[in-house]
């Protein structure tokens, strides 16, 4: 007598429904950045619909952080495809990026149209500067995680510092990371020590690695989606450190925006649910239209399908490796360096006048003392600046 083999529930045509539908729902409900998205990702996977265990749902974070690129859409695909297989990786993915996408091109459109509008530059005289109060908001808390000594305290402010210098974002990453580990591998003092010095001796390199700044380049759609791909294949840490590479790139590369408009793209990336890096939409509408924000958007998210795929199998493993850890840990405090930097520039193009500068200080005590919602301090900080330009008329 033949025992049959019990159907998996992951291949059944309900688990893919289940997993569009849920995905498409937090899509659409998923703002607070990539903290909130995780949270109610436990909350339907772990608690109500009990996909995985606590202890399943922490390793697929675990290798979320040691991979490039969103975390939370990254972990969207993860449970994707633990419920459903490929087809739910897929759909997971997609369908969790597709309403911020689609709503902030809706949002391109609109400052395309109207953004030189009185109207409209009054919303954002007020949004702009609570802009980098987010960002403090979020680098601070960040930062507080990441600084788990000395080392990693100093490789920050050297990347900070070579930043200002005009060093390249991804050679600070690859740095921050080779140095953490070496010195990870090294468990004397005199071997940490060397590690420091080998931070401070990359600032004797920064001439060779700065790039210099050049003039416009004319609009291609390749050079936009191979940057956008680029961008998705090495980001690490927070969304907000897309800061840093779109900078980079569109404002001092190629000259394709100016840190006006960054900061109006990084505003529209806020007011929207999922996940912040959709900011690649309304960049690419601005730069190239439709067809742009497709690419754009595309290339930003291609590589975290690419490597959940590759590393979901290795996820029992990844963290307790003896490199990765500390591997990550060098990374993720470069990436917060660079994301220091890139407020400090932004922050000057920003507070232009007292005005600014109150609403940057308030938004900041409601955003890191009172715990409001960045939507809301959003939100209010704009009417304020549309109903002071009205005063002023």
């Amino acid at each position: 007598m033949t025992t049959q083999t019990p159907p998996d529930p992951a291949r059944s045509p309900g688990a893919l429904r289940e997993v569009a539908g849920l995905f498409l729902k937090l899509g659409l409900i998923g703002f607070g950045g990539p903290a909130a998205h995780i949270a109610l990702m436990r909350e339907e996977v772990v608690r109500r619909r009990r996909w995985v265990t606590d202890a399943e749902f922490l390793d697929l974070l675990g290798a979320t952080n040691l991979i490039p690129g969103p975390n939370s859409t990254e972990m969207a695909i993860h449970l994707g495809y633990v419920r459903a297989r490929w087809p739910g990786l897929i759909a997971a993915g997609v369908l969790f990026i597709l309403p911020a996408a689609a709503i902030t091109l809706a949002c391109a459109w609109l400052y395309v149209r109207y953004g030189s509008t009185p109207q409209g530059v009054w919303l954002l005289y007020g949004a702009k500067p609570a802009i980098v109060a987010v960002v403090v908001q979020a680098l601070w808390g960040l930062t507080r995680t990441a600084v788990k000594g000395r080392l990693l305290a100093a490789i920050g402010v050297a990347v900070v510092v070579l930043y200002e210098l005009g060093v390249n974002e991804i050679a600070l990453l690859v740095a921050g990371g080779a140095v953490a580990l070496a010195v990870g591998r090294l468990r004397s003092r005199r071997a940490a020590g060397a590690g420091v010095a080998g931070v401070v001796a990359l600032a004797g390199a920064a001439p060779a690695l700065a790039q210099a700044t050049s003039a416009v380049v004319p609009f291609a759609a390749t050079t936009l989606f191979l940057t956008f791909l680029k961008i998705g294949s090495v980001l690490y840490g927070s969304g907000y450190v897309l800061l840093a590479f779109l900078r980079n790139d569109f404002v001092n590369r190629l000259g394709w925006l100016t840190d006006a408009t960054l900061l109006d793209a990084i505003a529209v990336g806020q007011f929207t649910p999922g996940p912040v890096l959709t900011t690649a939409t309304f960049v690419g509408y601005v730069i190239g239209g439709a067809w742009g924000a497709f690419l754009a958007t595309a290339g930003i998210f291609l590589p975290s399908f690419i490597f959940v795929a590759v590393s979901n199998p290795l996820v029992p493993r990844l963290r307790r490796s003896r490199w990765a850890a500390p591997l990550l840990d060098g990374v993720n405090i470069a990436a917060l360096g660079l994301m220091a930097g890139v407020t400090w520039d932004l922050g000057r193009s920003a507070l232009v006048d007292w005005f600014t500068a109150v609403v940057a200080l308030v938004a900041a005590i409601l955003l890191i003392r009172l715990k409001v919602s960045s939507v809301w301090v959003l939100l209010g900080a704009g009417i304020v600046g549309i109903a002071y330009r009205l005063v002023l008329r």
